[in-house]
């Protein structure tokens, strides 16, 4: 005969059991650089291509966030901040250089003690290994496109076991997060994070798709070619002295770093048919990598279904950042202009939220972490700087004192792709952006590139081909929209004194004739050097 208490725990864990069962499962899915303009459901110029039918099913099943963003346009620190619900400045990982230590993954840590069976597959991006998950199986940094190497550990393995996989990385993380489903612990609910590498710059595809979009001609954006009043000394230099310095470019337009290199590299061509021929190129493959992360989450819905699971699961669909697909004639992300700043957000979940369902709430990447935690059963922990948006998804309604604006701001000045450093903030209507023009780490109390603000209305100007700063009829916006940046700036932990970026925004906050004047110089003075340089190198080459 069972001990009385054997019996009395046995029922607990009977009602434990059947509590966690009416919790939902939540399967976080990531793929790198994939933009809202490459989501057919988002609309755009590239929707009649039905590039991704598998996610465009999930918004009509679920809720499509119109108005989320990140607040640092870049991997590693967009993947922190989802992490740990808090702003680059106050999590610390603010460039590619800095990892997100595990006592900092809070995520991970909170659904754990929530009593969720964890994991995290495919690209982590975070420097140290998720250790704090149960499982995971994640790639080295960026990752290999074909025969991917992963690191695979379980809870409290800081360094993992090597493994090798052959095939796409895209079939290989689902290959990888199919398994650890089957296997998992199925007396607790799950909490899968599935990352995919694709579509990350290099674009490489599965050989499957070597026939896809082939002769199709990919529609182009009209600022490809037709620059406008887009953009700011700041970005164009005096008189567009810089525009071959900044902003690495689809054409011809900057001199270093271009995809006309890569694959219109004919000097019979006009700039105008080589930036065309390489645009073409570069959407094809960028769209074959998409269209393997849409046949693959399909794979993953499908088990869902088939194992009775779909309806408990939160299936959040996004990406780590926007990306550019020849917008402006800018490629890769990190500018706040809406390619880069916009996530693509899509959120299934049948039980709670309506079917083809939109919202315009604005939400950060900040907020992703509270709100998985709400769906858990989890209040936001105080040291997270973002909200739970779940009412939002639930009703529709943003709940009173709901966040009327997003913060931005990039570090990483000029490297790699040639942006300089800016912060922002975004409104459902307007955009101000400020250059400062300096590295946050070294010399950052003088500009190398000239200082300079931008203002979009985004009501009359969606695409950003005007900026409106200098328009005195919009003088009293700039001065609103200043007094709240500097608000959130204060709100966030960014207005640190210590921090020598900050005298050079003080410095050019209010750009009086005199701040304007420096801008010119400091814009004059970076063309003489290019040209200087130019120079040598011609006369070494004699």
């Amino acid at each position: 005969m069972l001990h009385l208490a054997t019996i009395a725990l046995i029922g607990l864990s009977s009602v434990s059991l059947q509590a966690d069962q009416t919790r939902p499962n939540i399967l976080f899915v990531m793929s790198d650089d994939h933009t809202s303009q490459a989501i057919g459901a988002y609309g755009g110029r590239l929707q009649s291509l039905n590039p991704t039918p598998t996610i465009d099913q999930l918004a009509k099943e679920g809720m499509l966030m119109e108005n989320a963003f990140c607040n640092n346009s870049i991997c590693t620190p967009s993947r922190a901040s989802i992490m740990t619900g808090q702003y680059s400045a106050v999590n610390g990982v603010i460039t590619l250089r800095e990892p997100l230590q595990p006592k900092n993954h809070y995520l991970a840590i909170e659904m754990k003690k929530a009593g969720y069976t964890t994991a995290v597959v495919g690209k982590w991006h975070l420097k140290v290994r998720p250790s704090t998950f149960d499982y995971y199986k994640v790639v080295p940094e960026q990752g290999k496109y074909i025969n991917p190497e992963f690191f695979e550990g379980t809870y409290g393995d800081t360094k993992g076991t090597l493994v090798k996989m052959e095939g796409h990385s895209s079939d290989c993380i689902t290959d990888s997060a199919l398994a650890w489903l089957k296997g998992r612990d199925q007396t607790k609910p799950f909490f899968l994070k599935y990352h995919f590498k694709a579509p990350h710059d290099r674009f490489v595809y599965a050989p499957r798709y070597e026939s896809y979009l082939a002769d199709v001609h990919i529609p182009e954006p009209a600022s490809l070619y037709e620059r406008g009043n887009h953009g700011s000394i700041a970005t164009r230099g005096h008189n567009d002295e810089l525009i071959h310095k900044i902003g690495t470019s689809i054409g011809r337009r900057h001199e270093r770093r271009n995809y006309i290199r890569a694959w219109a590299n004919d000097p019979n061509l006009s700039d105008d048919e080589a930036k065309s021929m390489a645009y073409q190129e570069y959407l094809k493959r960028y769209l074959r990598c998409v269209k393997g992360v849409d046949d693959n989450l399909k794979r993953v819905i499908d088990y869902l279904k088939k194992e009775g699971l779909y309806d408990n699961t939160v299936i959040i669909y996004t990406g780590d950042q926007g990306f550019y697909l020849g917008e402006h004639d800018y490629m890769d992300k990190r500018w706040c202009y809406e390619e880069g700043m916009r996530m693509p957000l899509i959120i299934c979940y049948p039980k709670a939220i309506e079917k083809g369902s939109r919202a315009d709430a604005i939400v950060e990447n900040v907020d992703y972490a509270p709100t998985m935690l709400d769906f858990a059963g989890v209040k936001t922990l105080e040291y997270m700087q973002g909200r739970s948006f779940k009412s939002i998804l639930e009703t529709g309604v943003e709940p009173k004192g709901w966040k009327q604006s997003a913060y931005y701001h990039y570090w990483m000045h000029m490297s790699s792709h040639a942006n300089p450093a800016h912060i922002a903030i975004r409104t459902k209507r307007y955009k101000l952006i400020m250059f400062y023009g300096t590295l946050w780490f070294r010399g950052a109390d003088t500009p190398s590139t000239p200082p300079g603000w931008e203002l979009y209305d985004l009501k009359t100007d969606p695409k950003e081909m005007n900026n409106l700063y200098d328009n005195p009829e919009y003088a009293s916006v700039v001065a609103e929209l200043k007094i709240e940046l500097k608000e959130l700036r204060a709100k966030y932990k960014e207005d640190d004194p210590q921090i020598l970026i900050n005298k050079v925004i003080n410095d050019y906050w209010d750009y009086d004739e005199e701040d304007r004047a420096n801008a010119i110089a400091i814009s004059n003075a970076m063309k003489k050097e290019v040209y200087t340089k130019k120079k040598k190198s011609k006369k070494k080459g004699k």
